[in-house]
């Protein structure tokens, strides 16, 4: 009994993820495609969801409610990492005046965990919650860094990597470079690499051991800051905070 209630959540949990910014509404054979589980298993993990309020069904779509951001507040409001960087993401966009946010890896991406708002108006996705694939973004190429060399040989012998804009690395080699130079230089800088213009810069967060366990990033309009800008002025104010945050966990 307890072997088919763990694998019964294990699938509902599968179908919570399989919503996203590309996937607001499921069909009961779009979930079970995006979970990998047959449609009838799909069909009683939405019913089940539907029931306690997870999700609402129009008659052909389900769609996920406010209900499932419990789930992913049990995390950041519990959770020592978010909470210990939230006054240094402030304290960083008091002084930069842009969106400050923390992100760690969950398996293929960066999920932002936390973050502060800047006044500066930028139509980005990024958000609490929202999670952007590794080999696009500033962050992703920090925390690409945190990982062995099998397990980035792992991560790369997936590429080709689909281009999020002209400028996306796509290629093994392109990747495994931006890492390198993340690496070497304590810090990554994205030039319309995840969205057209768009400009990010990225540093890595260390624990007492010396491990990364997460990126600072901010995120800009190139109209509004310029590359060398990010390395001059907004590098160092990062770089300080990112080191303060790790001498707390």
């Amino acid at each position: 009994m307890a072997v088919e209630g763990m694998a019964g959540l294990a699938k509902g949990l599968a179908v919570l993820e399989a919503f996203g910014t590309a996937t607001p509404r499921l069909t009961i054979s779009d979930a079970a495609q995006a979970a990998g589980l047959s449609r009838a298993a799909a069909r009683r993990c939405l019913t089940t969801l539907a029931e306690i309020g997870y999700v609402t069904f129009d008659g052909k779509f389900f769609s996920p409610t406010p209900r499932v951001l419990r789930i992913g507040a049990a995390y950041t409001e519990s959770a020592a990492l978010p909470q210990l960087a939230r006054p240094h993401l402030a304290a960083i966009r008091d002084v930069i005046d842009e969106s400050v946010s923390l992100a760690v890896r969950d398996e293929n991406d960066s999920l932002f965990v936390a973050r502060s708002e800047g006044t500066r108006i930028l139509n980005s996705s990024i958000r609490v919650g929202a999670r952007i694939p590794l080999y696009a973004s500033s962050t992703g190429q920090i925390l690409l860094g945190a990982l062995s060399e099998s397990e980035l040989a792992d991560y790369l012998a997936a590429a080709p990597f689909p281009a999020r804009t002209p400028k996306t690395p796509t290629t093994a080699d392109a990747v495994a470079q931006r890492v390198k130079d993340a690496g070497a230089d304590g810090v990554a800088i994205g030039d319309e690499e995840l969205e057209p213009g768009l400009l990010s810069i990225a540093v890595p967060v260390r624990d007492p051991a010396g491990q990364v366990v997460a990126a600072i990033s901010i995120s800009a309009s190139s109209s509004r800051v310029t590359v060398e800008e990010f390395r001059d002025r907004v590098r160092p104010v990062m770089q300080q905070h990112a080191a303060e945050l790790g001498r707390q966990l």
